[in-house]
């Protein structure tokens, strides 16, 4: 089956919905499925505003048209609402041709944040752009839930998986971190005003606290905590590493849809510290893998308690191919009669 994937958020992006694409692909491609890619690299970009690390590419329309046309796909995914998945869905929706999408960020709520204004405002656009979609591609039942609330009626649940061979409980540990007093409490992700990452340092809680990431927010947040280790983006080995030497990850974003982080840390036999709200609540619940409580210093002390075996086992329920068979299954049902003789 020859499967167009059209995303806005691309490397060296570092983030979920990019690790979800770049793992997803890679398990298409030894199923030996075309993949053509229309990403922001193959167009000319401009920064995104208050956000130069991402690239958003301009002027794309006729040029992600002639892609698309060059490649004549049996199913298209448009895993975004930036540019390039307008243009994406411009086609689709001119040919006639039924197309599925995903809904990976709140951007409504990311759009609140950095504006002021609220979020329900930028809710109509949302459901503009995934209104014709086949089916909106969601991580969890919660979240397919929340969507079909705001009108967005036709979900498909596709999860997300961790890599078990590289994120574990055995192996070397990041060398700064072990020499930490601890406990110590780990922080993965973009250090960006959505991620919330202020609630975890204000914490009033005892040990060492470590951000792991980059991002637009980590000069103002390195100046106005300075007891706080900032290491910048870590990954392969060295991410690994810095996860099995934590005691805790912490996660305090209100506005993730999964959180990838929090899987890898449970593979690593880390448990989780956020706050009750869709994601924590869909892959932490009531578990005995971390804790979720309104007081984030209270969800720390006692995520600490957690038995790290139990983190690891929780992990192993997570896995790249099963995802693989989920993100196949919601294209399916849309494909013409020639393409699903191929997809059989």
């Amino acid at each position: 089956m020859r499967i167009a994937l059209v995303s806005d958020a691309w490397a060296p992006q570092v983030n979920g919905v990019v690790r979800t694409l770049q793992a997803t692909i890679a398990c298409l491609r030894r199923r030996r499925h075309p993949v053509e890619l229309v990403t922001p690299d193959q167009f000319t970009t401009i920064a995104c505003p208050g956000y130069p690390e991402i690239r958003m590419a301009v002027q794309c329309r006729r040029a992600v048209e002639r892609r698309l046309d060059a490649f004549a796909p049996h199913a298209v995914h448009i895993a975004t609402e930036g540019p390039l998945g307008w243009a994406a869905r411009r086609w689709c929706l001119a040919k006639a041709m039924p197309f599925t999408t995903s809904f990976h960020t709140r951007f409504p709520e990311y759009l609140a944040l950095r504006t002021g204004l609220p979020a329900d405002w930028f809710w109509p656009a949302v459901r503009r752009f995934h209104g014709p979609a086949a089916a909106v591609f969601a991580a969890t039942d919660g979240l397919i839930d929340e969507l079909r609330g705001r009108g967005i009626a036709r979900t498909h649940r596709w999860s997300r998986g961790v890599d078990l061979a590289q994120f574990s409980p055995h192996g070397p540990l990041y060398p700064l971190l072990a020499d930490l007093e601890g406990p110590v409490m780990l922080h993965v992700g973009r250090v960006a005003v959505e991620k919330n990452i202020e609630a975890f340092l204000d914490a009033r809680v005892t040990g060492a606290k470590v951000i792991v990431g980059d991002g637009p927010a980590r000069e103002r947040l390195q100046r106005a905590y300075p007891e706080a280790h900032f290491l910048g983006a870590l990954h392969g080995d060295m991410l690994a590493a810095a996860y099995r030497a934590a005691d805790v990850l912490v996660f305090p974003s209100l506005t993730d849809t999964f959180g990838l982080v929090m899987i890898e840390a449970l593979a690593s036999g880390v448990p989780v510290a956020a706050y009750p709200v869709r994601g924590p609540l869909d892959v932490i619940g009531d578990a005995a893998i971390g804790a979720l409580h309104d007081d984030l210093a209270v969800a720390i002390g006692r995520a600490l308690t957690a038995d790290a075996s139990a983190c690891a086992a929780a992990a192993r329920l997570y896995d790249w191919e099963s995802c693989t068979d989920q993100f196949l299954a919601g294209l399916r049902p849309h494909l013409s009669d020639e393409a699903a003789l191929l997809a059989a």
